[in-house]
C-alpha cells in the first residue's frame, strides 16, 4: 500500500505542475528608474511580434545619456585627435549596450570603414554642451581593426 501512496503523491505532484506554471504573475511596478535597468531579468526590450509586459515609465536622470547625442559624435583619441565618428550602438537582446560602431579613416564618407568597438573602453564627455567619445587608441590601429559590415539602413 505504500507503493500506491508514493505513486499517487508523485502522480498528483506532476499533474499539479502546470497549473502553477500557470499562475498569473505580480503586477509590475508602476515607475523604475534608470539605474534599475540591467538589475532585473525582465528589462529590456524584447525580440518579438506582440509586447508581453505592460508598460512601464522610466525617470530620466540628468547623469543618463541619450543614444542621440552619442550618434555623430567624434572620437578623440589620448591625444586629442579626431579617430572616428560614432556612427550606431549595438545593443544585444535589447537589454545591454555590447558594442560602438564607429567609422574610421575616408573622406566626406568615401572609404570608411566601420569597427565595433567595447564600450567599456570609451569615456564620454559633455564639456560646454559639446559632446565626446575618447578611446585610447590611434588612427592606424583603429584602421587596421577588424572590419565590420555595416548598412546604415533600417532593414
Amino acid at each position: 500500500m505504500s507503493k500506491l501512496v508514493i505513486v499517487g503523491a508523485l502522480a498528483l505532484t506532476c499533474l499539479s505542475a502546470p497549473v502553477l506554471a500557470q499562475a498569473a504573475a505580480p503586477a509590475p511596478a508602476a515607475t523604475t528608474s534608470s539605474s534599475d535597468m540591467g538589475m532585473k531579468s525582465d528589462t529590456g526590450m524584447k525580440m518579438a511580434d506582440t509586447a508581453t509586459v505592460k508598460v512601464k515609465y522610466v525617470t530620466v536622470k540628468p547623469a543618463d545619456v541619450m543614444s542621440s547625442k552619442l550618434v555623430g559624435t567624434t572620437v578623440y583619441n589620448n591625444k586629442n585627435e579626431n579617430v572616428g565618428e560614432v556612427e550606431d550602438l549595438v545593443i544585444e537582446n535589447g537589454r545591454t549596450l555590447t558594442g560602438v560602431v564607429v567609422s574610421v579613416g575616408g573622406f566626406l564618407g568615401l572609404g570608411e570603414s566601420y569597427v565595433v568597438l567595447d564600450p567599456s573602453t570609451l569615456a564620454v564627455s559633455n564639456k560646454d554642451g559639446k559632446w565626446a567619445v575618447h578611446a585610447d587608441t590611434d588612427k592606424d590601429t583603429l584602421k587596421n581593426a577588424p572590419k565590420f559590415e555595416y548598412s546604415k539602413k533600417k532593414s
